[in-house]
């Protein structure tokens, strides 16, 4: 797969079991301690995809992710931690996680997860070759690039938010219900988690009308059916 994958918790033997599953499916493991170490291992490696846990010692993993992504914005993430609550995963997902994994799981499972996410970039990259770049009335979107500009000002998206707005700009006034979306972003059956979905969408919505004009259109939900893109005449 020649995939690398940083994995980082500050459980010596959860990190061990998961480290050798990931390696069985063929990924390369690097491992991290905590999130400091994390850190000095991705400012020198490519990594594919970092998996973390939140509570760790001298850097958390809201922390970690926060520097790394003042590296490299679009750096594909999943959380793994102790935390249930609703507010710690639309939290997370808000940030720009592409998956978070309560404790405790099966390693089988996460490495489903891991599979799940990297397909789907992948895919991505596949369409990035055939269409990069689109417009409808002035907001222009680039595959290749994962760049999205109203006029000459840049949206700023996570990464579920840009896969969003590649599916209602390549459909323009198609209605795509929540389980079709779901399906083509997480790539994994819909299950009426309607928090997961309506965070992206409302993060999508407000980073397109902080630069807004009457050309711009709009993501508009369509009552019973689900969302669509808006285009302005």
């Amino acid at each position: 797969m020649n995939k690398t994958i940083l994995l980082v918790d500050d459980e010596i033997e959860i990190k061990e079991i998961n480290r050798r599953y990931l390696t069985q499916e063929g990924y390369t493991v690097k491992i991290a301690n905590n999130g400091l170490e994390a850190l000095e291992i991705f400012k020198k490696e490519e990594i594919s995809l970092i998996i973390t846990d939140i509570m760790m010692p001298l850097m958390d993993g809201y922390d970690l992710i926060s520097q790394v992504q003042k590296i490299s914005p679009d750096q594909p993430f999943l959380f793994i931690t102790a935390k249930t609550s609703d507010m710690d995963k639309i939290y997370s997902l808000s940030i720009g996680a592409d998956d978070f994994i309560s404790k405790p799981f099966s390693p089988r499972e996460l490495v489903l997860r891991v599979n799940n996410i990297l397909r789907r970039i992948n895919g991505n990259k596949e369409t990035k070759k055939n269409k990069d770049y689109l417009q409808i009335g002035d907001l222009k979107i680039n595959s290749r690039t994962r760049q999205a500009f109203i006029e000459e000002k840049e949206l700023s998206l996570t990464n579920k938010e840009f896969d969003l707005l590649w599916i209602f700009i390549s459909n323009p006034k198609k209605v795509f219900s929540k389980t079709e979306l779901y399906d083509n972003i997480w790539n994994e059956e819909y299950i009426d988690d309607t928090n997961t979905l309506n965070v992206h969408i409302h993060g999508l919505r407000s980073a397109i009308s902080k630069h807004s004009t009457e050309k711009t259109p709009t993501i508009k939900t369509v009552w019973g059916l689900g969302y669509k893109l808006e285009v302005q005449v």
